[in-house]
């Protein structure tokens, strides 16, 4: 059967990929955010996954205020990089696993979770960010990424968006789904976004450090805690957009411990201040 061997967070700031793209990850500025993911991409190439589980937000490229799903699970066969305004990331499509996808959505459907089914989208650099981090510069056309990639997006844009509480039940609820798909695969599920930022208004710029690092403590040691934080803590505390903390969320919940399992195990842990004004968080957890 299929199972969810390990959990990576990661900030997925768009200057990340402008500074990959431009061959500027050695200067004096980029060079400690970029070393802080050696260990995790040396890590990803030990521990090579059947299928990586992606969870990140969408700005307004394949969904706008027209139209925005709380949680939207992509289903297709590939997935373009899009244009978000000064064309695509030069980075290889992203090859899906609609079998698994669609088992999920039926199984999390069932579970009572709403999930909006998405069979064509493009993916911006929520999803191509954290890839690149942890891959390493591709190829655009004779590249591709380690293996399949199914896309989860949740909106953390627009409110209402959904609660710590939600999403930490959401990701029990997706490694249940991934337990009961009948190919052995093992699958790793990314949270994506945060750290504590804002990008706009009189607080433009803000990084609260000790909100961060007590974050990623009680997301290692007692998840429950960090699912319990209400909405109103993180917009104090970690800025308009450190909201994207609660996507994490949904990648611990889907940790074994969540369910009565063992507690996983931190292999890695960094975090750096600042990347184009805002922190950057990474962590590795694996099932034990």
């Amino acid at each position: 059967m299929a199972r969810i061997t390990a959990s990576v967070y990661t900030s997925h700031v768009p200057a990340i990929g402008a500074a990959l793209d431009l061959g500027k990850t050695h200067e004096p500025y980029w060079q400690p955010v970029f070393q802080g993911y050696e260990f995790g991409k040396q890590w990803l190439k030990d521990n090579q996954p059947d299928v990586i589980f992606l969870v990140y937000n969408d700005h307004a490229t394949a969904f706008s205020l027209d139209m925005i799903p709380t949680f939207a699970i992509g289903t297709a066969a590939e997935y373009q990089p899009a244009d978000e305004g000064w064309g695509p990331r030069p980075v290889p499509k992203v090859i899906g696993h609609p079998a698994l996808s669609a088992h999920i959505a039926q199984s999390v459907i069932q579970q009572d979770f709403d999930l909006t089914i998405v069979n064509k989208m493009d993916v911006d650099h929520g999803l191509t960010v954290p890839l690149s981090l942890m891959c390493g510069p591709q190829d655009p056309v004779k590249g591709a990424w380690p293996c399949p990639v199914i896309p989860l997006a949740v909106n953390v844009v627009q409110y209402p968006v959904p609660s710590g509480r939600r999403c930490y039940n959401l990701g029990k609820a997706i490694a249940k789904a991934v337990a009961s798909f009948d190919e052995d695969l093992h699958v790793q599920i990314w949270g994506t976004g945060g750290m504590s930022h804002q990008l706009q208004g009189p607080r433009a710029g803000l990084i609260n450090k000790d909100f961060d690092n007590d974050f990623l403590d009680k997301l290692i040691n007692d998840p429950e805690a960090a699912a319990s934080i209400p909405h109103i803590d993180y917009v104090r505390e970690a800025g308009s957009e450190g909201i994207e903390l609660v996507m994490w969320l949904i990648a611990r919940g889907a940790m074994a411990d969540a369910a009565g399992g063992a507690k996983p195990k931190a292999v890695q842990r960094f975090y750096h201040v600042p990347a184009s004004n805002t922190a950057v968080g990474h962590l590795i957890l694996e099932n034990t």
